[in-house]
Parts: C-alpha cells; sequence; structure tokens
C-alpha cells in the first residue's frame, strides 16, 4: 500500500506542468510556473450515465494580487472532467470556459464536452471562470467583468509597470492549473495517464489558449477560437483605418482610455507581455484557428497581420454569417471536433495551399481529396464594415469548379459602391464521419481603407516615459 501511495505521489509529479524551458523565459512563464501554495482541488460530485463518469471539481488555480488590490484574491474554478468507460488516447481536451463565480454547483458537463468526449473515447474537461469575476478593484464601487476587468489591469501595467497586473497571466496560469488537476485526479480515480493535451477557449479563452499553448510543453494542439487580433498594434489601427471610430464591443478599452497607449513605450512593453505573436516561435504545435466573418471585435481581414508569419502547421477557419458566438447556428464546433480527432488519431490533415493574387482573387490548389470548394462573399455598400450587426446574414456562397490545372479560383466583381469582402472554404471528409472545413484568408474589394489612423494627440505617460 506505501509502495502504491508512493508511486502515485511520483507519477502525479511527474505529470506536473511541464515549462518551456528552451525558450528565454518571460514574465509569463514564471508567473505560471511559480509555486502557487494556494493551488488546491476537491471533486464535489461524481456522475456516472450515458456511458461517461463526469466528476465536478472544486478547482483553486492561484493567489491573485492581495486583499488590499482586490476583493477577491482566491481564483476558484468549476472543473468539469468527462471520463468516457473505454480511454483510448493519452491526449485529452481542456475548453477553457467562463462564468462568473456565483457559487452554484453545476449540474453536469454541457452537451459539447459530453459529445466530444463519447464521439472520442477521450477525456475532455471543461475549465470555468476563466477570468474569475465579477472582481472589484480598490477605490472602485462596482465590479467589473470579462473585459472591464482586462482594459482596467493593462492601465495598472501601463501606469506601474508591474507584472503582476495583467490579466492574461493569471488566466493563463488557471488553464495550466486544471491541466495539473486532470492529469492528477485520472491518475487517482482511474489508474489513467493523460499526457498531453489539445487547448481550446473562444474569444479571451481563445487568448488564453494561445498563451497556455506558449508556456507549457504538455499542448499537443491549439484551436483558438474568435480571437483575431495577434500582432496588436497593426490589428488595432487597421480597425480604425476600415471604421473610423472603435467598435462598441472594445468600448471597455475605450473608457479605460487604453486605446491612447499605442504609440508608447509603454504599450510596447505590455504587448511584449501579453501577445501570443512576441513569442510565435513557440506555436510550431498543429494549430487551427476558427474565426467569425461578422465578428463584433475583430476585423475579418486581420489574420493578414500575424498568419503568415506562424510556424509549423495551421490552419485557418472563417465562418460565414457568424459573429463573436461563432457556433450559434453554425457548424463551427463540427470543424473544431474532426480536427481534434485527427490529432488524436494521428490522421493527417488536408494538404493544400493558397495564393492571393494580384488581380484580386484567390487560388488555390488541394493536394488531398476536396469535396467542395465555395466563394463566400459579402458586400456592403455603405462602409467597409462586415459585422453581422451592420450587415446580418449577408454572406453568400458560390460553388466554384475545378479547373484543368487542378485549381479553384475564386474572383468576384468589384461592387460598384461600397465594398466586397470574399473568401474561399474548401469542405474534407474525415475517417470520423465529420466534415473538416478550413478557409483562406479574407480579402476585400477594393482594397482600400477609408479613415487615416490618428495617433493621440496627447499620449499618456506611464511608468516608462514620466
Amino acid at each position: 500500500m506505501k509502495f502504491f501511495l508512493f508511486f502515485i505521489l511520483f507519477l502525479t509529479n511527474l505529470l506536473a506542468a511541464d515549462p518551456r524551458l528552451e525558450f528565454e523565459q518571460t514574465a509569463l512563464d514564471k508567473y505560471v510556473h511559480s509555486i502557487d501554495e494556494s493551488f488546491n482541488y476537491e471533486i464535489v460530485k461524481t456522475i456516472s450515465s450515458e456511458g461517461v463518469t463526469t466528476h465536478i471539481v472544486d478547482l483553486t488555480s492561484q493567489t491573485f494580487l492581495t486583499k488590499k488590490e482586490i476583493n477577491r484574491t482566491k481564483w476558484k474554478h468549476w472543473l468539469i472532467i468527462v471520463i468516457p468507460e473505454e480511454i483510448k488516447h493519452r491526449t485529452g481536451m481542456l475548453i477553457i470556459g467562463a462564468g462568473d463565480n456565483d457559487g452554484n454547483l453545476p449540474k453536469g458537463a454541457d452537451p459539447v464536452t459530453l459529445e466530444y468526449a463519447k464521439a472520442t473515447n477521450s477525456v475532455v474537461a471543461t475549465l470555468g471562470m476563466v477570468p474569475n469575476q465579477p472582481l472589484t478593484f480598490a477605490g472602485e464601487e462596482e465590479p467589473r467583468w470579462e473585459d472591464a476587468i482586462i482594459a482596467y489591469t493593462w492601465d495598472k501595467y501601463l501606469t506601474t509597470g508591474d507584472e503582476k497586473w495583467p490579466l492574461r497571466l493569471a488566466m493563463t496560469k488557471s488553464a495550466v492549473a486544471a491541466m495539473d488537476a486532470i492529469q492528477s485526479i485520472l491518475v487517482e480515480k482511474e489508474g489513467e495517464e493523460i499526457l498531453k493535451f489539445v487547448v481550446s477557449g473562444a474569444s479571451k479563452r481563445g487568448w488564453t489558449t494561445w498563451t497556455a499553448g506558449a508556456v507549457d510543453n504538455r499542448v499537443e494542439a491549439i484551436v483558438p477560437v474568435v480571437i483575431d487580433l495577434l500582432n496588436l498594434e497593426p490589428s488595432f489601427k487597421h480597425h480604425w483605418r476600415a471604421y473610423g471610430f472603435w467598435a462598441p464591443a472594445i468600448q471597455d478599452y475605450v473608457d479605460m482610455k487604453v486605446i491612447d497607449w499605442w504609440t508608447s513605450q509603454e504599450m510596447r512593453s505590455l504587448i511584449k507581455l501579453v501577445d501570443p505573436f512576441s513569442v510565435k516561435e513557440r506555436f510550431e504545435m498543429p494549430k487551427l484557428l476558427v474565426n467569425a466573418a461578422g465578428d463584433q471585435f475583430f476585423l475579418p481581414t486581420s489574420s493578414q497581420f500575424y498568419f503568415d508569419e506562424l510556424p509549423g502547421e495551421k490552419y485557418l477557419r472563417y465562418v460565414p454569417n457568424a459573429d463573436h458566438n461563432v457556433s450559434n447556428g453554425t457548424d463551427a464546433l463540427e470543424t473544431i471536433l474532426a480536427f481534434y480527432a485527427s490529432i488524436l488519431n494521428q490522421v493527417p490533415r488536408p494538404k493544400f495551399s493558397w495564393e492571393l493574387r494580384e488581380d484580386g482573387s484567390i487560388k488555390v490548389i488541394s493536394e488531398s481529396n476536396v469535396q467542395e470548394v465555395i466563394m463566400w462573399h459579402a458586400t456592403n455598400e455603405a462602409a467597409r464594415d462586415f459585422r453581422k450587426d451592420t450587415i446580418g446574414n449577408s454572406w453568400k456562397p458560390e460553388v466554384l469548379k475545378l479547373n484543368e490545372d487542378g485549381s479553384f479560383i475564386g474572383n468576384p466583381s468589384t461592387p460598384k459602391i461600397g465594398w466586397k469582402a470574399y473568401f474561399l472554404e474548401m469542405t474534407y471528409k474525415t475517417p470520423f464521419g465529420l466534415n473538416l472545413k478550413l478557409t483562406t484568408p479574407v480579402r476585400v474589394t477594393p482594397d482600400t481603407l477609408p479613415f487615416e489612423y490618428q495617433s493621440p494627440k496627447k499620449p499618456k505617460k506611464g511608468f516608462l516615459s514620466k
């Protein structure tokens, strides 16, 4: 018995966080991998039904800031782990989710987590409350949620230079803590080892998906969803040049005047801390980037600022007629499941290439057997604005024919008034009976930006320019 307990402890330690020490260590690495004595977990409920066992875990990932700075320092999460009757893979999936710290015990796993676990015979877990919220900061009466928290912590870093502030560090540590807990629980309760993870999350959790992959070698592949903003500075400036205003979706950053820091040394320092593009060499693992063509936050042409420079295996999926809630009424979840299943079963992903040609057309050549190629296009006669909030479900499909040279070419006409956005979508059948839809980047014709970006007249001053 003593030997068995020793073995469990040894194996649990062996499976702990795996820092990416082959790279120069950043503030993010140091924060995430620092020992936090508040880390703890407890299984509070176990459900066995529908061919799976579900553990509902009360996880404490860390202590964030102090009680002098914030109303609640212990980061608490519901971690829901779904285990199929037969585990066929040593890789599992971690889905990073949102949610409030209201204290209510979840009834069980959500339908997506259950479906993914049963469809793949793999362990799939959902981590909630990333970030912990609401949070109330010292000197403020009203609590903050989501981007309002991030904007506040960014402002604190920009003014003080203290690396403890950017919320991305704490959000990333929570994901790493979840992987630690999942591995330990699988050893303790099932006698099973989970060695690797495919990590996914949407919006701010998609950003955390990137940073979790950057700091932990256990991450085998990533699926960041609706976080089309790597290489922050040109992406934000492009936003203004297309719209001539800041979209309401990023109002929290406008309210905190974070936007006024763009030309500053302090913003360059923050970007180095939190922008995955600043450590792009770390992302050699397979990557599926799922974005909404009608996102409220991000322009559909944002991938031009980062995608080509990402190393390794990489894929785009722009979902037409979708907004930031990209899975609502779309097949985005099937694409993610198909990609995850291909990683688990070591099935090669499709091979294809695209060319964004000088005449405005998009040319695709697929080495793999492609079921269908569609050119999606949408026109806005009034503005270079393709948010679903603005144009509704305006994206229209056009099936493309295979040319004699084996290519598919999408070449839409330029509208007489306004702008037209377009991209090509390739559908591939997988051995799992699922469709894997992948796309090219989005182009716009005419490729003109109607507004000039205006730098702040009075740039803010912070810890580097006081």
